[in-house]
């Protein structure tokens, strides 16, 4: 099917990984808000895809160079160093954590919403044949 849509498809199966990983991250952090010495983590992956897209289509054969810069984009993992309001050193606001994961959610039914509508069409114009 990436032949039909480009590189739609691949990113959009790109960015559903990275987001579940963002869920589990974000889910983490709430599991170990009463855990002493706990620190948040948190996901990126946004700004190093960007970067590697904007760089792809410069290219002289850009489908191609997209294609690899989104299999070769990685998600990094980061232990958030602020201060804790906490005694006993954990730094887990459950409220921002609870935030990110509907934030997450949303994003994550988008894309979703975007590859079902991407097959409907497909299927659309199939039967016109």
């Amino acid at each position: 099917m990436s032949g039909i849509y480009g590189n739609g498809v691949t990113l959009n199966e790109k960015m559903l990984d990275y987001l579940w990983a963002r869920q589990e991250v974000t889910l983490n952090n709430i599991t170990n808000d009463d855990t002493p010495g706990f620190k948040a983590q948190y996901i990126t992956f946004e700004d190093e895809m960007r970067k590697r897209l904007v760089d792809a289509s410069a290219s002289r054969s850009p489908r191609q160079a997209v294609a690899d810069a989104i299999s070769a984009s990685r998600l990094r993992l980061h232990t958030t160093r602020s201060e804790t309001t906490k005694l006993d050193g954990n730094n887990v606001d459950v409220d921002q954590e609870q935030l990110e994961l509907v934030r997450t959610a949303y994003e994550y039914q988008y894309i979703l919403s975007s590859i079902s509508n991407d097959i409907s069409r497909l299927k659309s114009a199939a039967r016109t044949f």
